[in-house]
């Protein structure tokens, strides 16, 4: 018989922090502390160049720039030649996300940074261009950014959608705030949709990721 082998806090900081984070990637995680954001965690990270590199992924959206955490990882698991199309609605964010890519080494030709709402801007990009989208922006348009995920991404292409867990109140049954019964109803759809092969990582505040059919 099997006994329980539960995952300890310390197992979790220790997952966590099994990616380490170089000193560019350490200034935009303290740049989007000080503006007020909660970036991905370097699990969650990780697992984002993970994606990126096992897809080849060339062509990659993002929703949500922030102060550049995650397009970071992002990138660092692209194709040398790939492409980041960032979105956020903050100018002055995105201001300090493209001197963190440039200081990083990124060319300003690996990053497309567009200003504005997602649910604004993903109509206006191709269908079917994309290897992976990651989205950790408004959390009431996550369900809309899955519906133009199915039509940008590529068969095969990754979808990746940040902090679907929620403190652990997703998992809670008694949690019913608007922000928590989204995500799960998100999470349940995903896990229903014959379009989507997907997997709930439990990195950072929770990956879900899944591949379009």
């Amino acid at each position: 018989m099997n006994t329980p082998n539960p995952v300890t806090a310390a197992t979790r900081e220790f997952a966590e922090a099994y990616a380490p984070e170089d000193r560019v990637l350490q200034v935009a995680r303290s740049l989007s502390h000080e503006i007020g954001l909660s970036p991905v965690q370097p699990g969650a990270g990780a697992a984002l160049r993970l994606l990126a590199a096992a897809g080849g992924a060339k062509a990659v959206v993002e929703i949500g720039t922030g102060a550049g955490v995650s397009g970071l990882w992002l990138l660092s698991g692209m194709r040398s030649d790939g492409i980041l199309t960032t979105i956020d609605v903050e100018a002055e964010h995105q201001r300090m996300a493209r001197r963190i890519f440039i200081e990083a080494g990124y060319q300003p030709s690996r990053t497309r940074i567009i200003t504005g709402r997602a649910l604004d801007v993903m109509p206006r990009l191709a269908d079917g261009m994309y290897d992976l989208l990651f989205v950790d922006g408004d959390r009431d348009e996550y369900a809309s950014c899955v519906g133009s995920a199915q039509r940008l991404l590529r068969p095969g292409g990754i979808l990746a959608i940040n902090g679907v867990l929620a403190d652990g109140k997703v998992a809670d049954p008694a949690a019913r705030d608007p922000e928590t019964v989204v995500l799960r109803e998100l999470v349940k759809a995903l896990r229903e949709a014959e379009e989507w092969l997907p997997a709930l990582l439990p990195v950072g505040n929770g990956l879900l990721a899944a591949v379009k059919r």
